[in-house]
């Protein structure tokens, strides 16, 4: 019996590699996951690091559900992630990936025993688990929009994730929604991307510039400038603040509008959102459907659902990602 159980391999390894925590799971089959760990994503300067102490966390784990004989691959869902070539690319919100191009599957495959592994960016990673385990089970047109450190998707058209000609088809918070001098500087190096305003870092950059151009009262002057956080300014909202409030209406109201231009490009049965920010509820969400109400061509108007990615925390990038491991050959 035992002779018969040594080639099975029943697991594999998702990491969620977010702009601030990388998440590890050991998943199964059947979509649970058995064990996790995470560490944080900054402070590296070099990827060899990074990957060094991503493994280092990952071995206790593995030895907890048997050892590495028993992973069968690992997926990775990572910013500016090439499904094609298995390496992040000049990713702007990782410093040890920001100005390289970094062999990242290569690297993890040489450390884990030569396990395969297989990469894709982190918001098509979450697309697929909740094609896969979530809300969007049974449908074949959709986008899901990850707001987190920045504005990432994947987006589904007729059953199948949009890779483009290169990889990197799917860079939607990358769209110019404030064109000009007057547009926010953004990592990637251009000006007012829609990441640099609706993104959780883009809220709490939106804080700060109202906060310094008026007097208003508001609950979060008793927080230092520097220090306010998108959690912050919902726990406010939730509290009646109104300046708080407004920040969430001109984050929706900027979403709404750039997901009207979406609809145009695959007309999505749903856009689903992803993330942390996503728990400040309708302060978000009813912004985000009357701007798009009112911005999206009328053959589209009142087809798409808006709706909150019910996989909780990191899950639905995780077990994306561990579904990218499952199908390598």
């Amino acid at each position: 019996m035992m002779n018969e159980q040594q080639g099975i391999k029943p697991y594999v390894i998702g990491l969620d590699l977010g702009g601030t925590n990388s998440v590890f799971g050991i998943v199964d089959a059947r979509g649970d996951i058995k064990a996790t760990t995470a560490i944080k994503t900054g402070g590296f300067t070099l990827a060899e690091d990074y990957v060094n102490a991503a493994v280092e966390a990952l071995q206790p784990i593995i030895e907890q559900v048997g050892g590495i004989e028993k992973i069968k691959a690992m997926g990775i869902g990572a910013p500016n992630g090439n499904y094609y070539n298995g390496t992040i690319e000049f990713a702007p919100n990782l410093p040890w990936a920001h100005d390289d191009i970094v062999p990242l599957a290569k690297m993890f495959s040489e450390r884990l025993g030569g396990i395969p592994v297989a990469l894709t960016n982190d918001a098509n990673a979450a697309a697929l688990g909740e094609m896969v385990y979530g809300v969007a089970r049974g449908m074949k047109n959709f986008i899901v929009i990850t707001l987190g450190t920045g504005v990432g998707s994947g987006i589904v058209v007729n059953g199948q994730l949009l890779y483009g000609h290169d990889g990197f088809a799917g860079e939607l918070g990358h769209v110019t929604m404030v064109r000009g001098e007057e547009g926010r500087l953004c990592g990637c190096g251009r000006t007012g991307c829609l990441e640099t305003y609706c993104s959780a870092t883009g809220v709490a950059r939106t804080a700060r510039e109202m906060l310094s151009k008026t007097d208003r009262p508001s609950i979060l002057r008793e927080i230092n400038p520097d220090d306010i956080t998108s959690l912050d300014v919902s726990i406010a909202a939730s509290k009646g603040d109104a300046m708080a409030q407004e920040i969430y209406a001109f984050t929706g109201k900027m979403l709404g509008e750039a997901c009207a231009d979406f609809t145009a490009f695959s007309s999505p049965e749903a856009f689903i959102f992803f993330g942390g920010m996503v728990k400040a509820g309708d302060l978000i969400m009813n912004p985000i459907k009357q701007a798009y109400d009112a911005h999206v061509m009328n053959i589209f108007r009142g087809k798409a659902q808006f709706l909150v990615s019910g996989l909780d925390g990191a899950s639905a990038a995780v077990l994306g990602a561990s579904a990218i491991g499952w199908e390598i050959q």
